[in-house]
């Protein structure tokens, strides 16, 4: 079974990307929404946590405080080391039961959507790995558009994310997602790269 890796910087269309996969029958897995799971769900995780870190990162309930958490390790670049040497393991565990029980359902495909794909190391443990990119400037309008957000904070959050010399020499294929595209003519071009990842000329399922 083929596993995927679908990255790249926010609003350049990694939504229709998923689509287009699930579409061939892949399943979808989260990564930002299962590290989220294991903070609450994990009790190794969370020991390892306030091992290092200490009971502060707790909440009132005894829960990984995901806020107090990040106000330590954003400020602190060694902790920040720290944190993803230790979630690393967790979650790359996580990532292989939760492919082996798409192996179960008969999926010939997992897809791993993740915006830090390679800088968390998942994307070493893809069969292959696909960059969504877009231009900045389009993917300022997108933001606004779908957050409801000001132009500033928009392109504050743009900025912030790694520029396409990063995608294009981390990932094996890249998708470009144009000003000229419409979301069918991007699905178009999606729905041949993952027919060619995954063997052929594999037909979308009935519903």
């Amino acid at each position: 079974m083929k596993r995927i890796g679908i990255t790249g910087p926010t609003g350049a269309g990694k939504t229709t990307a998923l689509h287009a996969l699930t579409s061939l029958g892949a399943a979808v897995i989260d990564a930002d929404a299962m590290y989220h799971d294991l903070l609450s769900s994990d009790q190794g995780l969370k020991e390892a946590l306030t091992g290092r870190f200490g009971t502060g990162i707790l909440d009132e309930g005894g829960q990984i405080a995901r806020k107090r958490l990040g106000e330590i390790v954003f400020s602190d670049h060694q902790a920040l080391e720290d944190l993803n040497a230790i979630t690393h393991r967790f979650i790359l565990e996580e990532l292989e039961r939760r492919t082996e029980a798409a192996r179960r359902e008969g999926r010939e495909a997992v897809a791993v959507d993740a915006i830090r794909l390679i800088e968390s190391g998942i994307g070493a443990s893809c069969d292959a790995v696909v960059g969504i990119l877009a231009p900045s400037e389009l993917r300022i309008r997108r933001i606004m558009a779908r957050e409801g957000i000001g132009e500033a904070y928009a392109r504050k959050r743009v900025e912030s994310q790694p520029g396409d010399d990063f995608y294009r020499a981390h990932c094996s294929h890249i998708l470009e997602n144009g000003p000229e595209d419409t979301p069918e003519t991007f699905q178009r071009r999606a729905l041949a790269l993952f027919r060619s990842l995954l063997g052929g000329e594999k037909e979308i399922p009935s519903s």
